[in-house]
């Protein structure tokens, strides 16, 4: 089902032709509203009459998330505040948070977006939606909950953590999908088979709409597995929109990006240049239509790789593939990069393991150390050392084979490694920590 027939399946230069018009409109409206682009285009000998085709793209400054920070809070709002009906912002956990505006015609756009995106992955008026994202600052809850409402699904505002009380509303209102972090979902189907309830047989959950992080295609199948349900995945950041800017279709072979709205780049992380079509680079993406926060050029750090090809389903705008890392999520280890989707796609694979693990990564001397913690899965082998010992020898090869680095691996007891409703904190980098 597509919600949007005339939008999603345009003609590519039909498409092109609109986000020109587009994209027109907002650099002069950010030129004229917004201090920081002003300056920046000026200082570049830029004016928005410059831009004329899709290619002049590329003349225009990034925006960064510093950029961001920079103007908190409300530096770069294009519109008079009293325009602005909804703030939203980031965590803040490396300082103060990205706040970003919507006026009343963007809460309109966003919501029309999610429907489209939930629509997408299969949401009828027929489910019952149990949003299990936080309400509060973060876009994920509140910008799933309206969208859902508007495919006119059933919504269960069940906000994050309060795990055995999320099983019990799934036992009794009989709930469909399931909105969350992919990890939460993973933990939700341990905590309900403690309590003696098999998610496949005893809830009838059949679709997962996730995010909120990255996760790899060995944790999609482990989730199916345990639940019995198609997880698919959304991409959305506070700073562009929120969730709705991209999301899969039922064949899953990439996020179909909301093009009428936004247009995405791939660059070089290292030189800022454009990528070849069908090279993985980072994530560049430009707003069209918003009103209250505009951004021209924000670099997401999210690595993907971009495809226009039409897909089965019948849309035409551009896919992009899963994100399974960022530029930042990038480990250095003894001059080898990695990433943490990697040790993951091992991990998953290997029998006798949880899905759940942890890396710490020091430096003794001038040497860089890994270690990975990964729980083994119930009865694994009772405890036998040998077994044990067997196990953690076996992930090390593994993990050298597809890694080139040495790691240690220590196996720790069931249920001890840390768990949460929202976004899962995988990697412990105390290098640069005194002592580390």
């Amino acid at each position: 089902m597509i919600w949007d027939n005339d939008l999603e399946c345009l003609d590519r230069k039909q498409l092109e032709k609109l986000q020109l018009e587009r994209l027109k409109q907002t650099v002069q409206k950010v030129y004229d509203k917004v201090p920081l682009y002003r300056k920046q285009f000026d200082k570049k000998g830029l004016r928005p009459g410059d831009i004329n085709s899709l290619d002049d793209l590329r003349l225009l400054p990034f925006t960064t998330k510093d950029d961001l920070r920079d103007n908190y809070p409300f530096g770069l709002f294009a519109v008079p505040q009293e325009e602005v009906v909804r703030v939203h912002a980031s965590s803040g956990t490396t300082g103060k948070p990205v706040v970003v505006g919507y006026t009343a015609d963007d809460m309109e756009m966003w919501t029309g977006l999610v429907a489209r995106m939930v629509t997408m992955a299969g949401v009828t008026s027929k489910d019952v939606a149990q949003v299990a994202f936080g309400y509060g600052l973060f876009t994920g809850g509140f910008g799933l909950h309206y969208g859902l409402e508007r495919a006119g699904a059933t919504v269960v505002p069940a906000s994050g953590g309060n795990t055995e009380k999320q099983i019990m509303l799934m036992q009794d209102f009989g709930t469909t999908v399931l909105i969350s972090t992919p990890s939460y979902a993973l933990y939700l189907a341990e905590v309900a088979q403690m309590k003696g309830i098999d998610p496949r047989k005893d809830l009838k959950v059949r679709l997962g709409l996730f995010g909120g992080e990255p996760w790899t295609e060995e944790m999609r199948a482990e989730i199916e597995q345990r639940w019995d349900m198609k997880a698919t995945d959304n991409y959305g950041l506070s700073e562009v929109l929120g969730p709705g800017v991209s999301g899969e279709c039922q064949y899953a072979c990439g996020h179909h990006i909301a093009e009428d709205h936004f247009i995405v780049e791939t660059i070089n992380s290292d030189t800022g240049e454009p990528v070849k079509p069908g090279e993985e680079g980072e994530l560049v993406f430009t707003s069209l239509t918003k009103q209250a926060f505009p951004v021209i050029r924000f670099r997401t750090k999210d690595i993907s790789v971009i495809n226009q090809e039409q897909c089965k389903c019948g849309r035409t705008t551009a896919r992009m593939r899963k994100v399974t890392g960022r530029t930042d999520d990038m480990l250095i280890i003894r001059g080898v990069n990695v990433f943490p989707s990697q040790i993951e796609s091992v991990l998953v694979n290997m029998e006798g393991l949880s899905p759940h693990y942890r890396l710490n990564v020091t430096r003794k001397g001038f040497l860089d150390e890994m270690e990975v913690l990964v729980e083994v899965s119930e009865n694994t082998f009772d405890g036998r050392f040998k077994e044990l010992e067997r196990l953690e020898k076996e992930i090390k090869e593994k993990l050298y084979t597809v890694l080139s680095v040495n790691a240690r691996v220590r196996l720790v007891e069931p249920h001890t490694l840390e768990r949460t409703s929202g976004k899962s904190k995988r990697v412990y980098d105390y290098r640069n920590q005194e002592g580390g």
